[in-house]
């Protein structure tokens, strides 16, 4: 988040910025989400990806973690808003439930991971959240998306955007 500002002045629109708010866990208070969120907006963000407060979906506190969603994409002042929900923790339970809050909050993405924990992306997840977001909820599919194949099939599940940092080093390889 410290760079966006920088980066923002650099593309000079060109290309969106996105940062991360919560990061890795989403143990930071709602307060500081929000501060972070509208911080990185008026620096230049035009899209945040927040995480949810694992904690909380643990203990069940789905009203405090609807609202935290709401509170941080008011913050975001209309630009997007992804919330991560980092499946790798969850059980389907907890996803299916996920799903039905980022879409009652009007957060406009739901994604899979952050990418930096135990495991990444599974076909299994996104086809979970297709049967189980609203209408106006995209889908990101993050982390350990290792070829080209597995880019396609989140695709064809649905996912609308992708995390991969592996396939862009595969791509480089191949024009090489």
């Amino acid at each position: 988040a410290s760079y966006v500002k920088r980066a923002a002045e650099y593309v000079d629109g060109k290309i969106a910025i996105c940062t991360v708010i919560g990061f890795p866990n989403g143990y930071d208070t709602t307060a500081a989400k929000c501060f972070e969120a509208e911080d990185a907006v008026n620096n230049g963000a035009s899209e945040v990806d927040m995480v949810i407060n694992i904690g909380w979906v643990k203990d069940g506190l789905y009203d405090q973690v609807l609202e935290e969603i709401r509170a941080v994409k008011a913050a975001c002042h209309g630009k997007l808003l992804k919330v991560i929900i980092e499946c790798c923790f969850l059980t389907d339970e907890e996803k299916i439930k996920m799903c039905e809050l980022v879409t009652k909050a009007g957060a406009d993405f739901i994604k899979t991971s952050t990418g930096f924990s135990k495991a990444g992306a599974t076909f299994e997840d996104i086809k979970l959240f297709s049967e189980h977001i609203g209408e106006s909820v995209r889908m990101k599919a993050a982390g350990g998306i290792k070829s080209f194949e597995d880019a396609e099939e989140f695709l064809r599940l649905g996912a609308k955007r992708l995390g991969t940092s592996r396939i862009v080093k595969l791509a480089k390889a191949e024009k090489e």
